[in-house]
């Protein structure tokens, strides 16, 4: 891949500028994750240099790898965005300070239980399945509430909103999920006012996401290219 990696970050910060420029309804706090899974270390470094600080993987071998490589960039931030395996939440706890996808009560306890006494506690989001998929991961949009209650009161974990991956839509225009998803965090938000984060819009629709409340936005291809296929766990 051609190094240009600092002129995607470039061009994607300048969009997102812009968009909140031209849309007050753009929330200010709206970030970037670059979705770095794949990818070596060297052009997460590279990333990193050209000023990002959120990197975000699907697998957890990698994430270890990647934050022990890069012990001394204090300032990273590790972002778990993938399916989680209930022998592998250990390791999820130790090296994460987000996970994007809990959708089951047994593995946000087993987060709870292993995040390590000396970190603050690992900030969390409920994934929701927003487009009823059967194939896909997350909780139905009508038990966020209750399963909400239960993730507040593991006393290691700090609630901080929701997550969703809808189905790729017809010109990219999934703006029936987005809006969806923007009334799941406005109802949340009301019994949990900490919740505030709402982590969706990838690649080929993030600027519509950050149209319908996003503060999350996980740049993958956008940011370090297309990405081969990789056998994983």
């Amino acid at each position: 891949m051609d190094n240009n990696i600092a002129e995607r970050l470039n061009s994607a910060y300048r969009q997102l500028a812009e968009i909140k420029q031209k849309n007050l309804s753009v929330r200010a706090d709206a970030q970037l994750i670059a979705v770095s899974k794949t990818k070596p270390i060297s052009l997460i470094t590279e990333a990193y240099l050209a000023g990002q600080r959120q990197f975000g993987e699907n697998y957890v071998q990698e994430l270890v790898d990647k934050a022990t490589a890069l012990t001394e960039l204090a300032d990273l931030e590790w972002h778990f965005i993938g399916p989680i395996q209930s022998n592998k939440t250990r390791d999820i706890a130790k090296f994460a300070n987000w996970v994007h996808s809990i959708d089951r009560l047994k593995i946000a306890e087993r987060l709870s239980a292993q995040r390590p006494a000396t970190m603050p506690p690992l900030k969390v989001l409920i994934q929701v399945n927003i487009s009823d998929e059967a194939s896909k991961a997350g909780i139905a949009a009508a038990e966020v509430q209750p399963f909400a209650a239960k993730i507040a009161t593991l006393p290691n974990l700090e609630l901080a909103g929701l997550m969703a991956i809808p189905a790729p839509a017809v010109g990219n225009d999934n703006s029936q999920a987005f809006a969806a998803m923007q009334a799941l965090s406005a109802q949340l938000q009301q019994q949990f006012p900490q919740a505030r984060a709402l982590s969706m819009g990838m690649s080929d629709d993030w600027q519509q996401a950050l149209t319908f409340g996003a503060t999350m936005i996980r740049l993958g291809t956008a940011i370090f290219g297309a990405r081969e296929p990789q056998p994983h766990e």
